[in-house]
């Protein structure tokens, strides 16, 4: 079975939080992603306090998915930096676990 990984980035918008979540789980890069809802965002950009408000997606998916998902992320993000965290999966249910490796072949 593949590495999984969990994968953490937001947006500032929910429209383009659902839509970035069902272009890679129709394309087989993720098997599933959560959209949390709205929550804010406190953090240093260019020397100075901000904060937003923005949609956290938790993308459930295999290793060798990163580099593509990564493209699309860059291509279609409206921030200059936006986040990007790979977190492994240390063990799970043997039975999603398969349904994850499922979901995510790319044919």
């Amino acid at each position: 079975m593949r590495e999984t990984i969990i994968i953490l980035t937001t947006f500032p918008e929910h429209e383009l939080a659902e839509a970035f979540a069902r272009e890679l789980v129709t394309s087989h890069l993720a098997a599933c992603i959560n959209v949390l809802p709205k929550m804010t965002s406190i953090y240093q950009w260019e020397g100075k306090l901000e904060r937003g408000e923005e949609y956290q997606l938790v993308i459930k998916t295999s290793q060798i998915h990163f580099a593509a998902i990564e493209e699309r992320l860059k291509n279609s993000h409206p921030y200059a930096l936006p986040e990007l965290l790979a977190i492994p999966v240390v063990t799970g249910s043997n039975d999603y676990l398969a349904w994850m490796n499922e979901n995510t072949h790319v044919e």
